[in-house]
């Protein structure tokens, strides 16, 4: 039986990976900020299969607070077989623009809070010696937009410091996975147009499963994210600079 944790586990992509975990009749120990939405979370996916569901608040910009809520999920399950941190917001950029101290925060829920939990976590992986780390990351991350520059250098934080942690956690036989979504309809994007290139929350859950299982280190959901951002990374700055994106 698989032993798994959603860190940010009221978010859509989090709860619909959540689900299949269930299915398969994973242990699940959740953790996210609003207690209540939780609670309806944990009783659906015992409804789903999940033998035994565990629940925690957190806020995850309390730093001080990380390691009681570790030692509470290794004390609940003994072991750790995958772990995914998928909180996170979408900030407003002109705010950010406007306020140094929204910028600061916002850059502190996306991008210091998950290394913060990834710095202390990694010890307990290092030793059990097995394991997965799941970090969802963004495609924003690849290069900064004017549109979304704030949210892309916290989530490029992140996606640098789950390569350096990859690196570090393979000599003990524990994998890291870097998630980089591109636009996902969520309640976090209702406001947005939708078109071709968005995915449904269940789409990128499967990916994180599959990319869990089959010991992936970075992964673009949907598939066709890799190409686009390739060619968005290779965009001269002379030409890049002119573009509205």
């Amino acid at each position: 039986m698989q032993k798994v944790v959603i860190i940010g586990a009221t978010s859509a992509i989090a709860e619909s990976t959540a689900r299949l975990y269930a299915a398969r009749g994973a242990q699940l120990f959740l953790v996210a900020r609003n207690a209540v939405r939780l609670k309806d979370i944990a009783d659906d996916l015992r409804v789903r299969g999940a033998p035994e569901v565990f629940q925690a608040t957190l806020d995850v910009n309390d730093v001080q607070d990380h390691a009681r809520l570790i030692e509470q999920i290794w004390t609940s399950l003994g072991h750790v077989d995958v772990l995914l941190v998928a909180h996170g917001t979408l900030p407003d950029q002109a705010r950010c623009e406007a306020s140094v101290e929204w910028a600061l925060r916002e850059f502190g829920t996306n991008g210091a809070s998950t290394i913060a939990l990834l710095t202390a976590v990694a010890p307990r992986f290092e030793t059990q010696r097995k394991g997965v780390i799941a970090v969802i990351s963004s495609v924003a991350g690849d290069r900064g937009r004017q549109s979304n520059y704030l949210y892309g250098s916290a989530k490029a934080a992140v996606t640098a410091f789950a390569s350096g942690l990859r690196q570090r956690m393979a000599k003990v036989g524990v994998n890291v996975i870097t998630i980089k979504p591109g636009f996902v309809d969520t309640p976090m994007t209702r406001d947005f147009k939708k078109g071709a290139l968005w995915a449904r929350p269940d789409d990128i859950a499967l990916g994180i499963a599959h990319a869990a299982d089959r010991g992936r280190s970075v992964v673009y959901l949907p598939w066709f994210w890799l190409p686009i951002m390739l060619i968005i990374r290779h965009v001269p700055e002379f030409i890049f600079k002119r573009l509205k994106l």
